[in-house]
């Protein structure tokens, strides 16, 4: 128990969470020289090493200096914030990390004040310390205020602060000391994060904080001792959060080392271990003493704010480009997305169409992602707030968002979101030509907002989003402005027919693209929506001209990933997903049948 210490690393996006792991787990000796170590080795799923994010939390342990340091790697995105909050239960104490350069974001409020609450006093890590506009001291002055904020006390007013440049792997006390290695990060997490609390002579209580599969043992969870022993094939009893108890055993235990799991005979309070044995094991769930049931408080997960319709795919090319094509297909793959991901709801709405709701676009596009590397093909609808009845009023979610835009885009910005319907709270100029603008806004609001954005700020403006707090329903707010370019022939797009088409709006699409009736082929420049023939070839003559033959010369278009299309699509347009390819089309192809939808 003195040599344990159990701290998770939290902070904004893009802050450098998972680089400060690495670097700790380097040091601290973990990898053997014959190992080969990449960068960012906590990121170890696809999505996540492309992107550059992390999507799950994951833990590691580390041993330094005779003390076992078990590390919890949390995400930075909003979408992920409900990994955050329950992992802050399991630890003694937190790493927060904040840029030397962008200083307090939305992020690190929503995750301080998570912390606060539980009574968490944090480690401040002023990271990133060599970027070249660099200031560390009014990084310091943001977060004490920001601490004074949120009602901290005396105790955790008082957070040591260590400067660190975690790529170049070096941390410091104070910023005129040599830079040479993390040692002083290691003795700060060793002296100020308090030993586990509980006893191996209590009876058993062990919590379950995430969840893993293996197609051998079944359900994996990794959980947090808060109070005895546990043993491989020890008899114990599963206290779920709705009351019910389970008699069964663990079947295997795992323990924790780098990046390796191995199997373990025992552990103690205060260790975190990957258990099996039950097939009914749920996030927030109890493993406790037959004989001295002691059940822990249940964890509160986040509600979802947002839902998007996945539906089987019926266009004409259905069943061209993926494996698994069928409704029953999908409906399985999302029953096993919900065993391990408790942040995520779905139910089946009938007729191949199944509602999954999540805290955002993204979280919801990544499982499109994955789904669509493993081969589905499906459709998706545009993304829908979950709208409640509090005290019978129609509340729909609002969101905190913070933008950094160039001073001369403000006005763009601020116009934009005032149509919207955002409120602004706070404008502060941040110095290097940029100013930093906070707004309260409908999540309603923020779908398809930020194509828009990023145009509107020539790919130089930044924003952050964080979930606020469900209040009264506002009314409509301002949909997409421009109509959609409309295939009305079934064929193969020609480069004749595209260059006489580019002139009507942006194309999505490029010559030899196979198109469908009701397939959207771009963007019209006016708000109405235009039926065109992308497969028109030239008519050919036996007479030559010198005005006839011009040269084909096409603007390449705008590609579309997964998360602009959702963004992009309205009401009565999908989004359709296949290994190959990702196209919009109309919900109903058949134009009569559309413009008869469209008057009901």
């Amino acid at each position: 128990m003195e040599n344990i210490r159990n701290i998770a690393v939290i902070a904004h996006v893009d802050h450098g969470k998972t680089t400060i792991v690495d670097e700790l787990l380097k040091q601290s000796g973990t990898f053997g020289n014959h190992q080969e170590v990449g960068e960012r080795v906590m990121d170890s799923n696809d999505i996540e090493r492309e992107r550059g994010i992390t999507i799950l939390s994951k833990n590691t342990a580390i041993h330094y200096g005779g003390v076992k340091i078990n590390i919890i790697d949390t995400p930075g995105h909003a979408d992920f914030g409900g990994e955050v909050e329950r992992v802050l239960k399991m630890v003694d104490g937190v790493l927060l990390l904040v840029d030397a350069q962008e200083g307090v974001m939305p992020q690190t409020k929503f995750v301080v004040k998570k912390a606060l609450s539980l009574g968490l006093r944090p480690i401040v890590v002023v990271n990133k310390i060599d970027k070249p506009a660099a200031d560390p001291d009014r990084v310091v002055n943001e977060i004490f205020d920001l601490f004074v904020a949120l009602d901290a006390n005396d105790e955790q007013l008082e957070f040591p602060v260590i400067y660190a440049a975690a790529k170049n792997g070096y941390a410091k006390y104070d910023l005129s000391d040599e830079s040479t290695d993390m040692k002083p990060l290691f003795e700060t997490i060793i002296s100020h994060v308090p030993t586990p609390s509980g006893s191996d002579d209590n009876p058993l209580q062990l919590q379950v904080f995430t969840l893993d599969y293996d197609n051998y043992v079944g359900k994996i969870g990794i959980a947090r001792i808060f109070n005895g022993t546990i043993n491989k094939n020890q008899s114990v009893m599963l206290a779920k959060a709705d009351g019910t108890h389970i008699n069964g055993r663990i079947s295997k235990l795992i323990g924790f080392n780098g990046l390796e799991r191995t199997d373990i005979d025992t552990a103690g309070t205060g260790d975190i271990v990957a258990i099996a044995g039950f097939d009914a094991l749920d996030v927030g769930d109890s493993i406790v003493d037959p004989n001295n049931p002691i059940p822990l408080d249940a964890l509160h997960i986040e509600e979802p704010t947002l839902s998007v319709i996945f539906s089987v795919n019926d266009g004409p090319l259905a069943g061209t480009e993926g494996k698994f094509v069928t409704s029953n297909k999908i409906d399985e793959r999302l029953e096993a997305e919900m065993k391990t991901n408790i942040a995520m709801r779905y139910e089946n709405a009938g007729e191949g169409k199944f509602k999954v709701s999540g805290r955002g676009e993204l979280q919801i596009t990544i499982l499109a992602e994955n789904m669509r590397r493993e081969g589905f093909e499906f459709c998706l609808g545009r993304p829908e707030v979950i709208i409640k009845e509090i005290d019978g009023i129609k509340c729909e979610p609002f969101e905190h968002l913070v933008i950094d835009a160039p001073d001369d885009c403000t006005g763009t910005v601020i116009e934009k979101l005032g149509r919207k319907k955002a409120e602004m709270k706070v404008m502060n100029p941040t110095g290097d030509g940029q100013t930093r603008m906070e707004f309260e806004i409908p999540a309603r609001g923020l779908i398809g907002f930020r194509s828009q954005f990023l145009t509107d700020t020539r790919g130089e403006g930044v924003m952050n989003h964080s979930f606020l707090e469900f209040r009264p329903f506002i009314g409509a707010v301002e949909k997409r402005q421009n109509g959609a370019l409309v295939s009305m022939e079934n064929g193969v797009a020609l480069g004749y027919s595209l260059w006489n088409l580019q002139d009507r709006g942006v194309l999505f699409i490029a010559p030899q693209a196979k198109v469908y009736l009701g397939m959207i082929i771009g963007e019209h420049s006016r708000p109405n929506d235009l039926d065109v023939n992308p497969i028109k070839g030239k008519n050919l003559t036996n007479v030559r001209a010198s005005g006839s033959d011009d040269a084909i010369k096409l603007v390449p278009p705008r590609v579309l990933n997964l998360e602009r299309a959702l963004e992009w699509i309205e009401e009565d347009e999908l989004v359709e997903v296949t290994p190959v390819n990702i196209r919009v089309r109309k919900r109903y192809l058949d134009p009569t049948t559309r413009r008869r939808m469209a008057k009901k």
